[in-house]
């Protein structure tokens, strides 16, 4: 290439970043377009037609990809700042470029949809490590700028929690698009759909994530506990449990259940020669699909179950992005709060209920109706900003003193 057509292109590159701003404005003024789980497999089933998906997908992608670019630019100066964060930012502006490029591609062009895939693929690898590079830059805004004031702690726990849903929404289209119209077809799993199978059988995953936490859980402590499972199937009780859902959503869910499980049975019974199962139970009702998973790891107290779900928080050793021989059943403590995105995103919760001194229940709530299971995503608008503007104001309800007040001389003012 010569001197003059690298410096063409780069003008060009230069130019297209300065409108970033003015495109991210433009396509973060719409909001969202959520879809069932019925509509995603309706589609792939009977209507595959690629032409809508891409004329679909390089309108809303955009629109995804805009609305949590605002958020981000609204996070604190000093975490944009740090190495990872900016990073990540390198990233979702190169994507958000690279789909903007079709918005005036004809859609009959064999060859504009075949490239469309490709960069649809590309875009998707490059964001593989974005849940660890946030994490690492968290860890660099709290290492350079020590424990963070509760303000800034409830905006990055909201704004962490729409960020990472956000990239579940889309790498959901973009796995539902390439794997769609690229013409595999799983024959170990006939009815899947893109990355949803429409006849997924919830024990069966079930085991997989048991049977794969319990490898790593023996590698490393040279034991595992063993698994107790039981079915309900309200509708019909002879029939296995199948609904309509993403296997790796529901497997990651599960994966990080049972380390968490596994690693609480074992460090609380070091003393003991055998230890006590995990316990887990599917029940399936007319609404709702419900995972049990019981342990007798020696819960934890009360007042430290929400922190379970926050990213500031982790009970495990912090590790760094670059280490690669860390705790197979730790990490940087998101297991549980990305474990609750994956089961809200389509309208489903995980819940924690812990009994201290003896273990811990989690509860995973799906919709057992495809109608039902609807994309649950943020939206940039004057509620969402107004999160950000939050000042913590002095709680209305009394807090309980350390010491006691001599209450001879004690009197209570306002």
């Amino acid at each position: 290439m010569t001197s003059k057509m690298k410096l063409v292109r780069s003008l060009v590159k230069t130019v297209a970043l300065a409108t970033v701003p003015k495109h991210i404005d433009h396509f973060s003024k719409f909001s969202p377009s959520p879809l069932s789980m019925k509509q995603f497999l309706d589609f792939g089933s009977t209507n595959a037609c690629e032409r809508t998906s891409f004329v679909f997908l390089r309108q809303e992608l955009p629109v995804r990809l805009s609305n949590i670019m605002k958020e981000l630019n609204l996070l604190p100066d000093r975490l944009l700042a740090t190495p990872s964060v900016q990073l990540l930012q390198t990233w979702y502006i190169q994507s958000l470029m690279e789909i903007l490029e079709f918005l005036d591609k004809n859609p009959d062009d064999h060859r504009v949809l075949e490239t469309f895939v490709e960069v649809l693929e590309a875009i998707r690898n490059r964001h593989n490590e974005v849940v660890s590079t946030m994490a690492q830059g968290v860890i660099e805004f709290k290492d350079s700028y020590g424990q963070q004031d509760p303000v800034t702690d409830h905006n990055l726990q909201y704004f962490l929690d729409r960020f990472y849903t956000s990239r579940i929404s889309i790498r959901m289209l973009i796995n539902q698009h390439t794997l769609v119209f690229n013409g595999n077809i799983n024959p170990a799993h006939p009815n899947t759909i893109g990355c949803i199978d429409s006849q997924c059988e919830v024990t069966e995953v079930v085991r997989d994530a048991y049977q794969s936490a319990k490898l790593l859980c023996e590698q490393y402590y040279l034991g595992a506990p063993e698994l107790e499972l039981r079915q309900v199937n309200a509708n019909n009780v002879r029939e296995p449990i199948q609904i309509s859902y993403v296997p790796s959503h529901l497997y990651h869910m599960l994966f990080e259940l049972f380390k968490n499980a596994m690693r609480a049975t074992i460090e609380n019974h070091k003393a003991s020669s055998t230890l006590p199962p995990i316990s887990v139970k599917v029940a399936l009702g007319g609404e709702d699909l419900s995972i049990k998973m019981s342990d007798k790891g020696g819960g934890v107290p009360f007042r430290k179950t929400e922190r379970l779900f926050s990213y500031m928080y982790s009970t495990a050793p912090r590790p760094s992005i670059e280490h690669h021989h860390r705790t197979p059943l730790a990490g940087f403590g998101y297991g549980l709060p990305i474990s609750r995105l994956y089961a809200r995103y389509f309208q489903g919760d995980l819940q924690l209920y812990s009994m201290e001194g003896y273990g811990s229940n989690a509860v995973i709530h799906l919709k057992a109706l495809s109608t039902d299971s609807v994309e649950r995503l943020p939206v940039f608008n004057k509620k969402a900003l107004r999160h950000y503007k939050l000042s913590l104001e002095a709680d209305d309800w009394c807090s309980p003193s350390k010491d006691p007040l001599d209450m001879a001389v004690y009197r209570v003012t306002k």
